[in-house]
């Protein structure tokens, strides 16, 4: 099949859907008052190429924008942009080594100036810059070149042909931000840049006005948004931190919030506030996995910082492979479903595990808990109960873990499970749980954000936009290890580093026909659990929010920011 052939097939299913939009609700800019939103993840930042943080990622979603997301059922649709650049209009390059974006005409940041297709091409050598640290680089695998045609016009061009060329400044994780403002903040320097990085300015429905770090965040009306109907909501609470059954509550039960986020609670919980009637969950299935990341490197605290969870220490045991198996083997993920998440979970060995088109239908050998076989396979390594503790040992090192997550009920009760789990193999586990707005956080001088990894094994979930996963698997190649030059941001989070591995990425890249991609991204996801155990999968998560009833609009997204459509959102019975 030749490679324009498959892009004008592939993108014909995606790129030309209808933006889902809420019933027309015309009428006066900020005619329904207040808008009251939490995350019980606290934002630590409002610049997602700083944090690999969703709250983080989500929070930024209403100021700053990309050219397109996607949208409920996981289409392309433009923002910024005119349309969806492809073959056949013309956008995409009949060799598919380069994409031309054409902005919207008209388009204002909010502090009233011009939107052009210099900010893009800045935007571009912001997240490029080689002494930087750009938590969103795999969106930009392969790009040789960003330029700006015209003022309207950008033009992107890549090393080989890209039968997938929508990852630069698409989705809600790569959004544009203001040449003007983050002028000074390239490289190194773009964590220094404070009040850009809090209060960035925007083309989103909303403006920062007050933005307190793990706590909240004041936003009003953008005055130059592009639709003089929207928002209806004048200003917006974003209110963080506090845990997953007081954001339920504050939606469900008591009404003082319009909309919750990621309520990650056993479902008889959820189901008890729900009675309360004064909103409604919402759910859907889309990518999210939540999963035990295994540190190839070694974060002893007695290691200097500048090696310490680095590719130049290698991890005393967990280096072993026959010892992520094992850890994995003895986990028995049915349970952790049961008490977890019930319907809203799925058992999964996949760290995509859908479209299904991408998902590996053989890997499945994890879905059974086998502890006797755990044993047989350390006793085979060699790993031992030598000095009769209680825990394996091999060449003077035990098998001690520090297991760390964040802060919330159900990942301390899979904590616990898994810790006696890991007892009957004769592992020794010490549980440490981070609040999440730190763990998620992307502050290079926190020693407990989950890129840093100053564990041995640590727990979370995440997914990526849209339904092809390419720049997702790309996290996982040798230059996104997190570590000190890159201001511990990246998405290879557990330094997984494989030639052979790297190869196939590129593979990938270049390949347009749909089945032989969906192989290629089968075979990158049995690298990363099934074969090499770096990743262990533990459940297929739905995704589980509230809002309240008198909030209208919401379209739940599990294919980009939750907030997507926030400009739609509007008050039900007030105002309309």
């Amino acid at each position: 099949m030749k490679l324009k052939t498959a892009l004008l097939g592939a993108v014909a299913t995606v790129a030309f859907a209808p933006m889902a939009l809420a019933d027309a609700h015309e009428g006066e800019r900020g005619r329904d008052g207040q808008l009251n939103i939490i995350y019980w993840q606290a934002p630590s930042i409002m610049n997602p190429f700083l944090s690999g943080g969703t709250k983080d990622v989500e929070a930024a979603s209403i100021v700053l924008e990309p050219l397109a997301r996607y949208n409920e059922t996981g289409a392309l649709v433009p923002f910024l942009a005119e349309e969806i650049p492809t073959v056949a209009n013309g956008g995409v390059s009949e060799d598919l080594t380069s994409i031309t974006w054409k902005l919207k005409e008209g388009l204002l940041w909010s502090d009233g100036t011009p939107v052009t297709a210099a900010d893009a091409v800045f935007t571009s050598e912001y997240c490029m810059h080689p002494e930087g640290g750009c938590a969103q680089l795999s969106k930009y695998n392969g790009v040789t070149n960003v330029e700006a045609l015209d003022d309207l016009t950008v033009k992107i061009s890549f090393a080989t042909p890209q039968p997938n060329p929508y990852g630069p400044m698409v989705g809600g994780q790569s959004p544009i931000i203001q040449a003007a403002q983050f002028a000074e903040c390239l490289g190194a320097r773009a964590p220094e840049c404070t009040e850009a990085n809090f209060n960035p300015i925007g083309t989103g429905p909303f403006v920062v006005t007050d933005f307190r770090t793990n706590d909240v965040i004041q936003l009003e009306a953008n005055p130059n948004y592009r639709d003089p109907n929207k928002p209806a909501f004048a200003t917006v609470t974003f209110k963080g931190g506090g845990d997953a059954t007081a954001a339920g509550r504050a939606v469900l039960e008591t009404g003082e919030f319009d909309y919750a986020w990621n309520l990650q609670l056993a479902p008889d919980v959820i189901n008890s506030m729900a009675a309360a009637g004064m909103g409604t969950p919402v759910s859907a299935f889309g990518t999210l996995v939540e999963r035990i990341e295994m540190n190839l490197t070694n974060p002893s605290p007695s290691l200097p910082p500048e090696t310490r969870s680095t590719a130049a220490e290698p991890h005393p045991f967990l280096s072993d492979e026959s010892v992520r198996r094992a850890l994995s083997m003895a986990i028995d993920r049915d349970l952790l479903v049961e008490i977890g998440y019930g319907q809203a979970g799925r058992p999964t060995c996949n760290l995509v595990p859908g479209p299904e088109i991408y998902a590996s239908m053989d890997n499945t050998g994890c879905l059974v808990q086998d502890i006797d076989g755990a044993n047989a396979l350390l006793d085979e390594a060699g790993w031992v109960d030598s000095n009769g503790n209680g825990t394996r040992d091999k060449d003077g090192v035990e098998l001690e873990i520090l297991f760390q997550t964040s802060t919330n009920a159900v990942r301390q009760d899979f904590q616990a499970l898994i810790k006696e789990w890991w007892s009957e193999i004769g592992v020794e586990t010490e549980l440490r749980n981070i609040d999440s707005s730190v763990f998620f956080g992307g502050d290079p001088g926190s020693p407990d954000t989950f890129e840093k990894f100053y564990a041995d094994v640590e727990m979370y979930a995440n997914n990526f936009d849209g339904t092809d996963p390419q720049a997702y698997l790309a996290a996982y190649t040798c230059d996104k290890a997190p570590r000190p030059e890159t201001q511990w941001q990246g998405e290879n989070i557990n330094r997984f580093c494989d030639p052979a591995y790297d190869a196939m990425v590129a593979e990938l890249q270049q390949t347009a026909d749909i089945e032989k991609r969906g192989e290629l991204a089968r075979a990158l996801n049995d690298m990363l659990t099934k074969d090499s155990m770096t990743i262990v999968p533990l459940v297929d998560r739905g995704r589980v929010s509230a809002h309240a009833n008198s909030l209208g609009g919401v379209v739940l997204n599990t294919w980009d920011s939750e907030l997507w459509n926030v400009a739609d959102w509007y008050r039900i019975g007030d105002n309309r």
